[in-house]
C-alpha cells in the first residue's frame, strides 16, 4: 500500500512492486498485462509467481496476456472507507477468467451494475498503471462497405 511523500494522504489502491513483480507492474504502466506461463507444464498463472502453483516448477516466464476476459463473478462495494476506495462507491470488485486461463481480481468499470452478467466479455483497461475491464468497446465500421 504506497503513500504518497508530502504529507498526502495514504493510498491504499496503488501496490508496492518489488523486485519480482515491478516487471509486472512497470508493463502494466505502460498499459500492457503480463501473465506467468510455466515452461515445464504449459500453464499460465496469476497473480505473479516465482513457481507454477499447478507443478511447483521454477521454470516460469513472463508473457503478455491479450486482454481479453470473462466476468467470472463479482460484488457490488457501496461502502469503503480506504481512500480512495470511498470516492469511487458504489464500484464493482470482480473475479475474471482470462482468456489464457487464470483467474484474476479486479475492478470492472465502464458498465452499469443491471448491465453484468457471468460469463459478459470484457477487455483490460489501466486506471494509473494498475489493470481495470470494461465492456468491449464497438468498432466503428465493422460491419463493412455496401
Amino acid at each position: 500500500m504506497s503513500a504518497a511523500s508530502g504529507g498526502a494522504r495514504p493510498r491504499f489502491d496503488i501496490p508496492e512492486a518489488d523486485a519480482f513483480t515491478r516487471t509486472y507492474w512497470d508493463a502494466a504502466a505502460g498499459g500492457r498485462l503480463l501473465v506467468r506461463r510455466c515452461r515445464e507444464c504449459g500453464r499460465a498463472h496469476h497473480y505473479p509467481r516465482e513457481f507454477c502453483p499447478h507443478c511447483w516448477s521454477e521454470n516460469v516466464t513472463w508473457e503478455p496476456a491479450s486482454g481479453r476476459a470473462t466476468l467470472y463473478t463479482w460484488s457490488v462495494v457501496h461502502r469503503n472507507d480506504l481512500p480512495p476506495f470511498g470516492e469511487r462507491t458504489p464500484y464493482v470488485a470482480a473475479v475474471v477468467d482470462l482468456a489464457e486461463g487464470p483467474r484474476m481480481m479486479t475492478e470492472v468499470v465502464e458498465c452499469g451494475e443491471a448491465e453484468l452478467r457471468v460469463g459478459m466479455r470484457l477487455d483490460v483497461a489501466f486506471r494509473e498503471g494498475v489493470p481495470v475491464f470494461r465492456p468491449p468497446k464497438p468498432v466503428i465500421g465493422a460491419q463493412g462497405v455496401g
